[in-house]
């Protein structure tokens, strides 16, 4: 069976890597030769062992009957989804690592793969080499799932942990991932959720059988997080993380948020560090399940889209357990009307503000550092929406102060 990629960056030219030195292990398992038969790309590589692949013109691999599966590792949309949608459409599975495409397409793909009898596969588009696509729609099959929430980006989970355990600034915990290569020059898309939030969307889709687009769940970013903010964190008990949830509400509508979030020390995600993901799964059969591992890096994405094209070699038709329908109309819940728990961090507040505080959010947890700033409120409170805690804030700020933090905190019910 004769393969293509598009696009020889990072996980593209991983992925060629991964085939040439574990071919045979592979070939066993996929129960036939893989030959790699054409790379699209628009750059050169010369000296690399496939530099006589590369081709620039996307029609050679749509034209080549030859070829059976494509390798999409181009990332964005365009041109990939122009790429991707004529492949299928001539009768050639897809394995992609693109998590933008599947969470902007996935259901349109997925539904034309199924007209023409193929594939559209992407266990790498979440959690790099983590498998959670496959075990989600096969292995949990049998369970109702009920909530998803997890590290789903190594670059913010590697600054946040350099902020807690370094007392580092975001600004310099920044520098070091992208001196390091964790984090690009322009890290908009990890840091203010962008990634995080495509990724629990192809979960949620996933798992609760409608397709959630991104622009429909709330998503904050780890930038304004302070040092501070790291320090009444462990006063409270806990780390600061970001996290993507998403949970089934009683009425059938789904709850789904991205952003940083105080977790307790004693939940799995809090041991979580470095460029380490983590994702817990609830069903109602199993329970808790972790998947761990690392979420990015070129060979271990590579291990992700070889173990598709595996799948894709193997497969006898589209795999039936792999789909999702339309959005459903009122399908997301509003978020700001859930119950649950928030940390707030309020500077600037003198003795009358600080009153009204402690009346707005009776019963809340205040929280002091020991090296607190003159005028600073922080507190964490439970059981209200962030509807009814922004309208109590705006009550204390209309006295005075400045609202400094606001995130969410991992209650119980996750």
């Amino acid at each position: 069976m004769k393969l293509a990629i598009m696009g020889y960056g990072v996980v593209g030219s991983g992925v060629a890597q991964v085939l040439d030195r574990n071919r045979a292990s592979i070939e066993k398992k996929a129960g036939c030769p893989l030959e790699l038969q054409a790379i699209l790309d628009r750059r050169e590589f010369p000296g690399d062992p496939h530099e006589k692949l590369v081709i620039q013109d996307v029609q050679r691999i749509l034209e080549d009957p030859e070829i059976q599966i494509v390798v999409e590792a181009m990332g964005g949309t365009h041109p990939a989804y122009d790429y991707v949608k004529a492949c299928l459409e001539r009768g050639k599975s897809v394995v992609t690592s693109n998590k933008e495409l599947v969470a902007a397409k996935g259901v349109e793909l997925l539904r034309l793969a199924k007209e023409k009898n193929v594939n559209f596969l992407f266990e790498a588009s979440v959690g790099g080499g983590i498998p959670i696509i496959h075990p989600l729609h096969q292995c949990l099959g049998a369970n109702e799932i009920l909530e998803i929430v997890g590290i789903l980006n190594g670059t913010t989970n590697f600054i946040l942990t350099k902020m807690i355990r370094e007392q580092m600034s975001f600004e310099d915990a920044l520098a070091m991932a992208q001196q390091l290569g964790y984090a690009e020059q322009d890290p908009t898309a990890d840091v203010e959720g962008l990634d995080a939030c495509r990724k629990i969307c192809i979960l949620a889709s996933l798992a609760f059988g409608h397709h959630v687009y991104p622009d429909a769940v709330p998503t904050q970013g780890i930038s304004r997080i302070t040092r501070e903010d790291v320090a009444l964190a462990e006063r409270w008990g806990g780390v600061i993380k970001l996290l993507g949830r998403v949970k089934k509400l009683e009425n059938g509508t789904l709850y789904l948020v991205v952003g940083p979030h105080l977790v307790p020390k004693s939940h799995p995600l809090a041991t979580v560090d470095d460029v380490f993901n983590a994702i817990l799964v609830r069903g109602d059969a199993t329970g808790e399940v972790v998947f761990y591992g690392k979420g990015a890096g070129k060979l271990p994405t590579a291990s992700a889209v070889i173990s598709d094209v595996i799948d894709a070699a193997k497969a006898e038709g589209t795999i039936p357990t792999l789909q999702w329908q339309e959005a459903l109309p009122g399908q997301v819940a509003d978020g700001r009307q859930v119950p649950g728990a928030f940390y707030v961090r309020l500077t600037g507040c003198d003795g009358q503000e600080r009153a009204c505080c402690e009346a707005q959010f009776e019963g809340a947890c205040f929280l002091q550092r020991s090296d607190s700033l003159q005028g600073e409120v922080a507190f964490v409170a439970e059981g209200l929406s962030e509807e009814e805690l922004d309208h109590r804030l705006a009550t204390v700020l209309a006295q005075g102060g400045t609202l400094a933090s606001k995130m969410y905190v991992l209650d119980g019910d996750f």
